[in-house]
């Protein structure tokens, strides 16, 4: 399944051209991934801004404007409105006499997608036939009711995204929990900027993985002497229990909170993680891991809270300076034992890591102290988990 997505439906069916450009600025500050127009409005959208543009398409994509000129091409050209899709021409009884199935197998370009609105089982059936030779299968209910999400999940699978039509925030959540695995994505039919902008919050907490955090025993906190340590910068501000997943070992990571809290020294920086030295690792959105020392500018991260849940962040900048640090092992009881981890963060008392009493200090950590960790018996080859017996020690 491809990433979650949120459409936002702005042909001529909403209103007139100022009425679909605010929707469309609206849509564009909140974050949607598409936006679905008459193939008429396609440059218009590009000059809002960048989003995928995706048209409902008729006889030949290439329309010709008043001028004699040719149109913008969108991303993705959708097939079905004033045709089978949405009813305006019957369904016919045998689908291989389909026109809109036929545009659909053409290799010309002509429809990537299919928009049906599901007036009858019949066009259930419809839908999932669509689904096989379209990239994106929009389906609404019948005057925007509830649709059979369940049925159309189970059927159609991994073959194609499936967008289900929605109005509100709620229905949104509910396509994108159907059978746990989902909608792919949401095609959006509102005004309303505030559910707009709710709408890709759900879709960015449906993407989220949420970790399971443990504990491991601190053994020993040692002053080593200086190395190059990175502060990640990023463009969030982040809240009192987030931080990030970073060690030496990427089997074993510390949760090392971002820089919420003020000091008598120097003020908060809560868009701040004060992450360790170059070597460590860091984790990212995927489920992977990077170096400290390859962090830039535009990059990715995970930012994590407490209690496991996780969201990315943009690196706004990495710094890298040479500081004193501390050498932090820890114990952690795993299935094959004990094992031991570590990672090497500054001599200083604004990096804070999470401990089961809360946050410390790095500086006043003490043998005996339990951290919280995330933990995954799993080696990794750049980044990438994989199935190999690697030490590192």
């Amino acid at each position: 399944m491809s990433d979650r997505s949120v459409w936002l439906k702005a042909d001529d069916e909403v209103g007139d051209w100022e009425t679909r450009k605010r929707r469309i600025t609206a849509g564009l500050e909140a974050g949607v991934d598409w936006v679905l127009v008459d193939a008429a409005d396609v440059a218009k959208v590009r000059e809002l801004g960048r989003v995928n543009v995706a048209a409902f398409s008729g006889d030949d994509v290439h329309v010709m404007d008043a001028e004699g000129e040719e149109q913008a091409e969108a991303d993705a050209n959708v097939v079905g409105k004033h045709g089978e899709g949405d009813g305006t021409i019957d369904l016919p009884d045998d689908f291989s006499g389909s026109a809109d199935l036929t545009t659909l197998r053409r290799s010309d370009g002509r429809a990537d997608g299919s928009y049906v609105k599901i007036r009858s089982p019949d066009y259930e059936s419809f839908a999932e036939a669509a689904a096989q030779d379209a990239d994106y299968t929009i389906v609404v209910g019948e005057d925007w009711k509830i649709i059979p999400l369940e049925n159309l999940i189970a059927r159609i699978g991994e073959e194609t995204d499936l967008v289900a039509g929605v109005q509100t925030a709620e229905e949104a959540r509910t396509a994108f929990e159907t059978l746990e695995q989902g909608a792919d994505g949401v095609l959006l039919d509102t005004d309303d900027p505030d559910t707009i902008r709710q709408v890709v919050s759900i879709r960015d907490e449906s993407e989220r993985e949420t970790l399971s955090l443990t504990y491991a025993t601190v053994t020993a906190v040692e002053e080593t002497g200086s190395a190059d340590r990175v502060c990640v910068d990023t463009g969030t501000m982040m809240d009192d229990d987030e931080g990030m997943l970073v060690g030496s070992m990427s089997r074993g990571m510390f949760f090392v909170h971002a820089e919420t809290a003020d000091s008598p020294y120097v003020a908060s920086r809560p868009f701040r993680v004060n992450a360790g030295a170059v070597h460590a690792y860091v984790r990212t959105p995927d489920g992977g891991t990077k170096y400290l020392a390859e962090l830039k500018s535009g990059d990715l991260v995970q930012v994590v809270d407490t209690r496991g849940n996780t969201r990315e962040a943009i690196v706004g900048r990495s710094k890298i300076e040479r500081r004193p640090m501390f050498r932090v092992e820890a114990e952690v009881e795993t299935d094959a034992g004990v094992d031991r981890i570590e990672t090497l963060l500054q001599n200083a008392e604004t990096i804070k890591v999470a401990t089961s009493e809360g946050r410390k200090a790095v500086t006043d950590l003490e043998v005996g102290d339990e951290v919280a960790i995330y933990y995954e018996d799993t080696a990794r080859h750049f980044g990438e988990a994989v199935e190999e017996s690697i030490i590192e020690k």
